[in-house]
């Protein structure tokens, strides 16, 4: 008991580093605005830099290999019976490493009363190689490698009655990015694939680990810029935890994206979850807020 009261206490003071980290990161006087708008994507619903539900190989914020850039995000996704709230930021160094946090709660009140699931989910991006926007000559597209660390706070409640066996997990991907300037009557497009490790159940919301080992899982994003203010694009996620029950499926959204400026954009998308905690299938509006420098 001493131990996992001694692990808790770590993971606390890591997370508030990481906190603090960012805060003072996202403080300082020179703000990036060097790349192509939208090329800090719209934040992923684990803070990482990409869509609302996919990881990408573009590093968060506005920064250059000279720059330091960074990011914020308040998300909504509402369906029948649940409604998870994520906020968080990051910060991309150089446009060659990002650092990211967000905490998430998913209020399951309408399933069991008075249930709310709590995460808190540290990433780690690298940039490998290429360049999604400069590199047009090439075929080749950005590559990244990354880690997202999530720790589940309510997991001795809902998640370990289910069968998960840790409240912590980590997932990996590689993502691979590119972004064809003019390719679509003149307006640019982007394609993301996505290569994710998890043994999370439900994203790690309702903890990690199972009947099942962690597996690889494909994803995949497309998007076209309707103008320099709006973007248009899909995204999907395939899915399946360490649980055997309840079942855990696919997701998948179309989004829609507005960008007053340069640094602040509003996206609303129609999000698909699947089954989520043995309930029927969770669709919904999904609403983001995010300020990108």
């Amino acid at each position: 008991m001493r131990g996992w009261q001694k692990r808790h206490r770590m993971r606390q003071k890591l997370a508030s580093g990481a906190i603090l980290a960012l805060a003072l990161s996202l403080a300082a006087p020179v703000l990036a605005d060097g790349r192509l708008a939208w090329t800090g994507g719209v934040t992923q619903i684990e803070g990482a830099g990409g869509g609302g539900l996919v990881p990408w190989a573009l590093t968060a914020g506005l920064g250059t290999a000279e720059e330091t850039g960074a990011s914020a995000f308040l998300t909504r996704v509402a369906t029948a019976r649940f409604t998870l709230t994520a906020a968080g930021a990051a910060v991309g160094w150089h446009d060659r490493v990002e650092v990211s946090y967000a905490r998430q709660s998913l209020d399951a009140g309408e399933v069991i009363p008075g249930v709310t699931l709590r995460q808190d989910v540290l990433g780690l991006k690298l940039h490998l190689a290429g360049d999604a926007v400069a590199d047009q000559d090439r075929w080749q597209p950005q590559l990244a490698v990354g880690a997202l660390w999530k720790h589940n706070r309510d997991f001795d409640g809902v998640p370990a009655a289910l069968g998960a066996r840790h409240a912590d997990a980590i997932d990996l991907y590689v993502a691979a990015t590119k972004v064809y300037l003019g390719a679509i009557a003149g307006r640019n497009a982007l394609l993301n694939v996505t290569l994710i490790r998890s043994s999370a159940n439900q994203l790690g919301l309702l903890g990690a680990g199972g009947e099942r080992d962690a597996e690889w899982r494909p994803a995949a994003s497309a998007a076209v810029w309707l103008s320099d203010a709006w973007l248009l694009g899909a995204e999907y996620r395939a899915k399946r935890g360490a649980l055997s029950a309840p079942a855990e499926g696919d997701a998948h959204d179309v989004f829609i994206a507005y960008g007053p400026s340069k640094h602040l954009n509003v996206v609303l998308a129609y999000a698909d979850l699947g089954p989520v905690a043995g309930q029927g299938l969770e669709r919904g509006p999904y609403l983001s807020l995010n300020a990108v420098f």
